[in-house]
Order: C-alpha cells, then structure tokens, then sequence
C-alpha cells in the first residue's frame, strides 16, 4: 500500500518506519523549513528514527495526498486548519488520498470534538480511523514490542489497516468502540501530567490511586457521550498508563513534573490542552472528574499543586466503585 505519513516529529517518523518495515511504500511530509524535516534533510535522522532507502522525504502536501491512505500525527488543535488545507488541494489536484489514519489523542477544544469528528466536519467525504495506544519510538527502534489499537467507523476499513499493519513490533487489535477509544486515549494524556506533578512534589507513591480513581472518571466520561465505559480500562487508556505515567520519555508527564518545579518545557504536551476540552465536556454532560477539574485548575486558574491535591483528599467519602 502506498502510505504517506503527515508529521515528521518523533512519533510520525516512527509510524512511517514501522509501516517501512511492514512492507510499505512510505513518503515522510513536512514543510521543508522546520526543524525535524532539516534534520532528516541534512542528516537522515532526527537521533531516534533513521531513515530508510527507501523511505521517501516530501515536502509539498499535494504530493503528499497521491497515496492510497494518509497517516496523520500532527498537534490535536491544529486537526482542522489541516483539513482545509487539505480541501484546498483536492481542489488544485482532484483525485487526492480520501483514507485517513489518525495517530494523534486529543479533543477539539473549542467545539468538543473527538478528532475523527474534525475530520468528519471539514472533509465529509473522507475515510478515518483511529491507531491508538502504547509505545514510545525509543523503545521500538531497540525492538521492544507493544499492542495497539485501530478503531473506524468503516469496519472493512479498519479490518483492512489492522491486517496490512501488523508486524513484529506491533500487535493490533480491532478496536469496536470509536468514542471510547478517543476519548481514553486522548484523556490519558491528562492523567500523565498528574502523574508528573505527583512525581515534582516527590510522592510518587500515589500514581496508585492516580491510575485507579483516574480510570474510573474517565469511564464515567466514556460513558456520558455514548461510548462504552469498558474502553477506558483497554489499550486506549489503562492500557498505555505505564508508557505515560511511569515513563522517562513521557512527554505529558514530564511537562507536569516540570510545571510543579517551576522549570521550562518546551516539547508537545497534549494533555495541556486535552484538559481544557475535558472541562468543557464535563460541564455540558454533568460529569464529575476531580482529578481532571484539579489538572485544570492549576495549570489554567495557577491553583497551588499542593491545595489542589489537599481538596481531592478532603473530598467528601464515597463508596469505591460507585
């Protein structure tokens, strides 16, 4: 299948090497003046994927669309300004890849949207699907394998990707539950940036409780919009905590570790925005997320951490699993 991938950070390198490696025909797309394509440009590799011979660099979206599916993994807010672009080149070059395949988490912050929705919104006619999950590129490239997840609408689409994209380094599932498995992969996100901030204030200990209670609102969530709340206990949500919420190459969580501490972080953290989504969602739905509602409050209304974490603990007493 000729597949291109748009988003040369570190994970749209690493799903276009995967797919490389499943026996692909691959092209990389990314403006020629940003730093990822200057560094695969000059160098070939950006220090965690290297490019392969026959891996392609593209640096027109036009080009990019003559391709039978287009994988895209680019910052979650900027899904729908991509699309229009999109639009527009079907309109120069009629006859553009229609197959979609996000391989990004988040929720439109502005109208609520799940990201398949985006898509939906601005381009009715396109094909998406969803490739979600757990797995850093810095594990992959040393042959450390993982499961992930395809979810689509179309089920002969996402039958179709999970067959082509399975390789020694991926085991796919079928995913059977669109709206769970966006909304819990995007809001896993959220409950990285706690973890993080639990591991600035040095009481690390209660990433237990984190993931337990964490898991348990964001099922309540799934379950408010029409998704099954199981999802948030599979492959999407508790599924990838251990590559969020404990991992060194974490980016949610070491954007939350570096916020407590007062320090700079300047690489892609998505829960940042995720978070804003969620609070809207929660409020038009009726939903209660403590640990999402304290997120945001310190990291959009400056709540002290500390407070934040006091006001969970002197939360009124309830039964468990309620």
């Amino acid at each position: 299948m000729k597949i291109n991938v748009i988003g040369c950070g570190r994970w749209g390198s690493c799903i276009a090497w995967h797919l490389d490696r499943t026996g692909h025909e691959v092209g990389l797309y990314g403006p020629a003046d940003t730093p990822d394509m200057i560094r695969f440009t000059e160098t070939g590799t950006n220090g965690i994927i290297t490019l392969t011979p026959s891996m392609r660099l593209i640096y027109d979206l036009d080009e990019c669309l003559d391709a039978e599916a287009v994988v895209i993994s680019i910052n979650s807010q900027g899904l729908r300004s991509l699309c229009g672009e999109i639009k527009a080149s079907w309109e120069r070059r009629p006859g553009g890849a229609h197959t979609f395949i996000l391989c990004m988490k988040g929720i439109e912050i502005e109208t609520g949207m799940r990201l398949t929705e985006v898509v939906a919104d601005c381009i009715p006619e396109a094909k998406t699907a969803v490739w979600i999950g757990p797995g850093h590129p810095q594990e992959f490239v040393r042959g450390v394998p993982n499961c992930m997840v395809i979810d689509s609408a179309d089920s002969e689409l996402k039958r179709r990707l999970v067959d082509s994209f399975n390789g020694e380094l991926i085991r796919f599932y079928y995913g059977d539950d669109l709206i769970g498995n966006e909304i819990g992969a995007a809001a896993k996100n959220v409950i990285g940036i706690a973890a993080g901030m639990l591991d600035g204030l040095g009481i690390s200990s209660l990433k237990g409780p984190l993931m337990s209670r964490g898991t348990h609102e964001v099922a309540r969530l799934i379950k408010a919009l029409g998704g099954n709340e199981l999802s948030a206990y599979g492959l999407c949500h508790l599924g990838d905590y251990e590559a969020t919420v404990f991992s060194k190459y974490s980016h949610n969580r070491q954007f939350g570790e570096s916020y407590v501490r007062g320090e700079t972080y300047t690489a892609l953290a998505e829960g940042y925005y995720t978070c804003a989504a969620i609070r809207n969602l929660c409020k038009k739905h009726d939903v209660d997320m403590p640990i999402c509602r304290a997120v945001y409050k310190i990291l959009y209304e400056g709540r002290d951490p500390h407070d934040a974490l006091n006001r969970l603990f002197t939360r009124s007493v309830k039964t468990e699993l309620e």
